[in-house]
């Protein structure tokens, strides 16, 4: 027998290894072309980027593994210290879990938080939920509050919560805490980070009830807004049966008239801590338009200080803004150069996709605190959206309390929001106020 003979033969009804390749290339190409739906690709977390504030957290917080594509599912725990705790917590630990990026409403990623469990006996079924969600506090991963804690103002509110018989649950926010960019005022983003907080703790076995209030203040207010106007469709698992915000941000729809003007401008050559804002403002910007540079719109005094805020917290910005009494017109230029301005024609692209609610029909009654003298946002935008939700059919507790700024609003508000909470979850009827008087 010849070598000839025993070698075996191509076997020629089975394609090539090439022509395999090139069949699914063309089946890709189908897919992409008409629109089917092709095979789903495992979705990773992304590398951290330190340039973004990435990074300086310990090794919970990275989740190497392919991200569940279900939202709201804990991946996992672990105790909190006590030292960035709640005094009146029996149970506190740092959560992860899956949700849905704000930014395509679609991907999923994934989320830390914390949970805090009362002190005493739960009832039946287990602890009702608070659902917090925090204010402002930076754009970097050490900011987020399961990792840095929390300021002593959000601390004695929190452990009242507690004190009344409420396990809460604090989610993050994307982005902070986790690798990736944090979006500040994205309303999907935020308002997924909550409800996916909710299900990760009441299905997670961790002793919480499917039953839940949404609290947030500025951020945080708008993310408890934001929350409930997405439940019915986004959550409808959830039983939610109310909502809590101050300080609430309001992005209106320009279908609405406009709202005048603030009665008091600020005064561009003085001190302003509203300043720091704007910086992690524009660092969100650059997420959206990394062409974006410091030079487009800060002065080289401003721009020391607005490269701070891709790193630093919101505390540390403030402090820094005020050691060195930055004005307006010293940290922003005049004219904001034409790459700027160009990023600022699709605005209102971005406030209709990111910056407005769903709806101002909310499917749960809602209390709205703001402070008479609330200028972040101001008080008037606050009792608008009153009105507006009102308008559109949302029961709406409204309060102004009378010589009350931003931050003294939140704690001074319990003694209406609690008996508030109290009925929303005995499933008591809400009287609307649509239009408060001072307190």
């Amino acid at each position: 027998m010849s070598v000839r003979d025993t070698q075996v033969p191509p076997v020629r009804r089975n394609p090539s290894v090439r022509t395999l390749a090139l069949l699914a290339l063309l089946a890709v190409l189908v897919f992409v072309t008409l629109g089917l739906p092709g095979p789903a690709m495992a979705q990773r977390a992304p590398q951290p980027d330190p340039e973004q504030g990435d990074g300086r957290v310990s090794g919970f917080y990275d989740w190497a593994k392919a991200i569940p594509a279900k939202p709201g599912k804990l991946l996992r725990s672990e105790p909190l210290p006590e030292t960035i705790g709640l005094s009146n917590a029996a149970r506190q630990s740092r959560i992860l879990y899956t949700s849905t990026s704000g930014f395509d409403s679609k991907t999923p990623i994934v989320v830390s938080g914390a949970l805090f469990v009362p002190k005493g006996t739960p009832p039946k079924g287990g602890w009702p939920v608070i659902a917090w969600a925090h204010g402002t506090v930076g754009l970097a991963d050490i900011c987020a509050p399961s990792w840095a804690g929390r300021s002593y103002r959000d601390t004695v509110y929190l452990n009242r919560w507690l004190a009344e018989g409420y396990a809460v649950v604090a989610t993050d926010y994307q982005g902070l805490g986790v690798a990736g960019p944090h979006p500040l005022i994205n309303i999907p983003a935020i308002s997924f980070g909550v409800l996916d907080s909710i299900r990760a703790v009441v299905n997670g076995g961790l002793g919480i009830a499917n039953n839940a209030v949404i609290v947030g203040q500025s951020q945080g207010g708008a993310a408890a807004f934001g929350a409930a106007s997405y439940a019915p469709t986004y959550a409808p698992d959830i039983a939610l049966k109310g909502a809590v915000g101050t300080g609430v941000i309001y992005n209106r729809s320009p279908e609405l008239p406009a709202l005048p003007p603030p009665p008091v401008k600020p005064n561009p050559n003085v001190f302003d801590e509203a300043i720091v804002y704007s910086l992690f403002g524009f660092v969100v910007a650059q997420q959206f338009d990394p062409s974006l540079q410091f030079a487009d719109v800060f002065t080289e005094k401003g721009a020391v200080l607005a490269k701070q805020a891709r790193t630093a917290c919101l505390f540390g910005v403030e402090a820094d803004a005020a050691f060195g009494q930055f004005t307006r017109a010293e940290t922003f230029l005049a004219k904001p150069g034409e790459r700027y301005a160009r990023f600022l024609e699709t605005a209102d692209e971005r406030a209709a996709r990111y910056g407005r609610y769903p709806t101002l029909k909310l499917p749960v009654p809602i209390f709205i605190g703001t402070g008479a003298s609330d200028l972040t946002p101001s008080a008037l935008n606050q009792l608008t959206l009153m009105k507006d939700a009102c308008a559109a059919g949302s029961v709406v507790e409204g309060h102004v309390y009378a010589g009350l700024g931003h931050s003294a609003t939140v704690n001074a508000s319990l003694r209406d929001s609690i008996p508030f909470v109290k009925k929303a979850f005995a499933g008591e009827q809400i009287a609307p106020v649509c239009e408060p008087h001072l307190q």
